[in-house]
């Protein structure tokens, strides 16, 4: 858990302030999931912060949840240019590709019971976080 909410405070996912008046608090917990080799063995433990999703109210804490991506007939037509002029194609990951996104609603999260803070402070959501709508 420890290097999950490392690599959220280098990520600069949250800040810390008070809750403004009007405003709600989602809450967090996390997500723990075994990741097997092929053999069924464990190759790793994973530990993801997710926000409770269902605590969020449309129009108030959000307004649309779309995910932007490429259409199929965008992606066929880049790779026939590409292919045409035999240019080489190559591929690339991006850890944690959701998380680099900024959020356009401010968004206010509880925080993780244990993570020491103030008592009257909160999260102030700068970042996007698995489990938002």
């Amino acid at each position: 858990m420890k290097p999950e909410i490392h690599a959220l405070e280098q990520n600069h996912t949250w800040q810390l302030t008070p809750l403004p008046v009007g405003k709600r608090a989602i809450e967090c917990k996390f997500v723990y999931k075994t990741k097997l080799r092929a053999d069924g063995s464990v190759e790793r433990y994973k530990a993801q912060l997710v926000a409770k999703s269902f605590n969020q109210i449309e129009r108030v804490d959000y307004t649309d949840s779309l995910s932007p991506m490429a259409k199929n007939v965008t992606m066929r037509l880049f790779l026939i240019v590409t292919a045409a002029h035999g240019w080489p194609l190559q591929q690339l990951e991006v850890n944690n590709t959701f998380l680099h996104g900024y959020l356009e609603e401010d968004l206010y999260m509880k925080p993780l019971e244990g993570y020491l803070v103030e008592p009257r402070l909160v999260c102030k959501l700068e970042r996007s976080l698995y489990g938002l709508k």
